[in-house]
Formats: C-alpha cells, structure tokens, sequence
C-alpha cells in the first residue's frame, strides 16, 4: 500500500493485510453507503465500526479510526483534518429524521432535551433557537433514551436518527431542522461527512468514491431488505435525504461552520 496508509492498522482476519477503520453511523440513514462498502474492492481494505454519530466523533479524536462519517459540528475541534471522497449525510430541505418534537407550539415551549447521541444537531438547534425562533428554554444535555419519556407537555426534545420515526408518531409538534435551516439560509443542511484526520491516497479514495455510489443505484433492494414499518424507506431515502456532497452542500456546510464560530 501507498506510504499515506501505511500508519493504518493490521487485521489478523486478512493475513496481515492493512485494514482502514471506517467508521459509519448505525442508522438506516446510511444503508445506501453501506451497501457498496461491505462488498469487495473496498471491504477487503477496510474495518467497518458502527456507532453513533456523536461517538464516532469521539473515536476519530480519539485515534480509534481512521475515517469517520461524523457530525461536521465537530470538524472545528480536529487539530487537522481531510474531506473524503463525494458524499454525506444531507438533505436539501425535511430531513425527516433530525426534529424538535413537542406537544406545544414552540413559543410555548419551556424545557429542551437535546439528543445525547448528537453533535451537528445540538448546535443547529440552538442556534434555530437563538437566530430564527427567538426563544431561549432551559436546556438539558440528555445521558440516555430515559429522556424520551420527559417530551410532554412544555418540555421538548431533539431526537435524530431512527428513533425519531417513533417520535413522529407521538408528539403533536414536528420542528424539522432541515427544514427550517433552509427556510432562513436558502442552502441545504450537512449533517455528517467523511472525514479523515489523515491524508489518504487517490486510489483509495477513488475507489470509497464508487462504493458509496453503488447503493444508490439499488436503493429498491435496500428498501425490501430493511422492513421497517414506521416510514417509507424509498422517500425517505430519495427525497428527504440527499448524498452527493455537491457544490451547494459544501456551501451550505462552510456558512454552518461559519455559525459555529461566530457563535
């Protein structure tokens, strides 16, 4: 392997052969990118480790992979960091899956649990909260699920991923964050992206390139495979969710990073 992997770590299940550690986010969202990673060329060359977005960060801080789909929130605490290849967590406008849930309207909102596995997500609200919605509740970092049970009457909660399909068909509120990110900014939302605190090489690259295309070319597969009954996978997949780091995205991404430092 090229000298810019060559740090990377050993796999004894491949004879020695050096495995990248990829971390990738254990939510349905990321089954399309999934897909094409855990089939050869690519799977032969790296360590899939799923987790949570918020402990992904951690872990690529930490040194415990070595590319992470991770919150862009974090991307201002790395001491240096890498983009990698073409593709993120996005959305151009609903993402579905990241809201504020109430049983309230917001300005009747009093308390705010924020989601304990998220860090983009956190900072987008607050800073909806501040900026765009002009109310200022107690905040709450939430430890566990147990602060699911707490959203009701005028204590709200963020909740991401796909427990946030189960929220939907709670609370009475849904304050999407795509949305209402788009609605002041006019730019889509970056949730997580590939990112690397090391330089990795243009073949390897090239190659994560066209694995995380490869799901999106059978995203009728992947609906079938997943049963999963409290949305439709193919919508949320094709219209909530957007996977193409594009022009737009990096813009949209850049102005969110500039938020977070201003703020």
């Amino acid at each position: 392997m090229s000298k810019a992997i060559k740090t990377f770590h050993d796999s004894p299940s491949t004879g020695g052969v050096e495995r990248i550690r990829v971390g990738i986010v254990n939510y349905l969202n990321t089954r399309p990118l999934v897909y094409g990673l855990s089939r050869p060329p690519v799977s032969e060359m790296i360590q899939l480790v799923e987790d949570y977005p918020a402990r992904l960060a951690d872990m690529l801080l930490k040194d415990e992979i070595d590319v992470g789909l991770i919150p862009v929130a974090v991307i201002p605490q790395l001491p240096s960091y890498h983009i990698i290849g073409d593709y993120c967590i996005g959305a151009e406008g609903e993402i579905a899956s990241v809201a504020l849930f109430s049983d309230v309207p917001i300005t009747e909102i009093k308390k705010v649990y924020l989601d304990y596995q998220s860090r983009t997500s956190v900072a987008l609200l607050l800073y909806l909260m501040k900026e765009s919605w002009g109310i200022a509740p107690e905040i709450i970092e939430a430890k566990d699920e147990y602060y699911r049970s707490e959203i009701k009457g005028t204590t709200a909660g963020l909740v991401i991923g796909d427990r946030a399909f189960e929220q939907r068909k709670i609370s009475t509120f849904i304050y999407d964050l795509g949305s209402e990110w788009r609605s002041i900014t006019g730019l889509p939302f970056v949730f997580a992206a590939w990112v690397s605190t090391k330089k990795m090489t243009d073949e390897f690259i090239a190659l994560f390139n066209k694995a995380n295309s490869i799901g999106l070319q059978h995203i009728d597969e992947i609906v079938n495979e997943a049963a999963f009954e409290l949305y439709d996978l193919k919508k949320y997949f094709t219209l909530h969710l957007s996977y193409r780091l594009d022009e737009r995205k990096i813009e949209g991404m850049s102005h969110f990073l500039q938020v977070l430092k201003e703020n």
